[in-house]
């Protein structure tokens, strides 16, 4: 087991119950593997929209599993089951709102429906847990802007030390 685990949440009624086939769980996995050149452990979960199931979920990869990173797909938008921002609010100590802003400015540009999108991230404990839109498509389009400064602020709540395949996606550090 690597000393690096990620927490990858996809909240969805449907596929929680295999109605439908999970494809956001595994484009993020996908994603990390493409990006990230640590070995590190994938700690997957499909769940439900249920704010108590979703915040139960985020508690136990923060506290119990040790995910570093936990990114979430599903949840964010205006439809009544969409609660995954508000079940992150609750379970986080600081809210990061410049994710969900850059990742709508950045969904913006492509789709004008993003302003409904409302993605968001935040920090428990040592672990940094962000909120992805539940489109595949919107996936990687979103990881991209934020991810840069992921791995920084890892660093800065006492986590590992993650690394870019810096020929795909180059980490923003400062210089010492």
């Amino acid at each position: 087991m690597s000393e690096i685990r990620i927490g990858i949440v996809t909240v969805s009624d449907r596929a929680s119950r295999g109605e439908y086939e999970d494809r956001g769980g595994p484009a993020i996995g996908e994603y990390l593997r493409d990006v990230l050149s640590n070995r590190w452990d994938a700690v997957t979960r499909v769940i439900p929209d249920d704010v108590l199931t979703i915040q139960e979920t985020l508690a136990n990869l923060c506290d119990t599993e040790k995910c570093c990173l936990v990114v979430t797909t599903g949840g964010t938008g205006p439809a009544k089951r969409d609660v995954t921002p508000e079940a992150t609010e609750t379970v986080c100590e600081k809210m990061m709102p410049g994710f969900g802003e850059l990742m709508r400015k950045v969904s913006l540009a492509k789709v004008p429906t993003a302003i409904l999108s409302r993605q968001t991230a935040g920090i428990r404990g040592s672990s940094l847990i962000v909120n992805l839109p539940g489109k595949p498509s919107a996936i990687a389009e979103c990881l991209d802007a934020v991810f840069p400064a992921i791995p920084y602020c890892i660093d800065l709540i006492d986590g590992p030390r993650l690394l870019t395949r810096e020929d795909r996606l180059v980490a923003f550090r400062p210089k010492k």
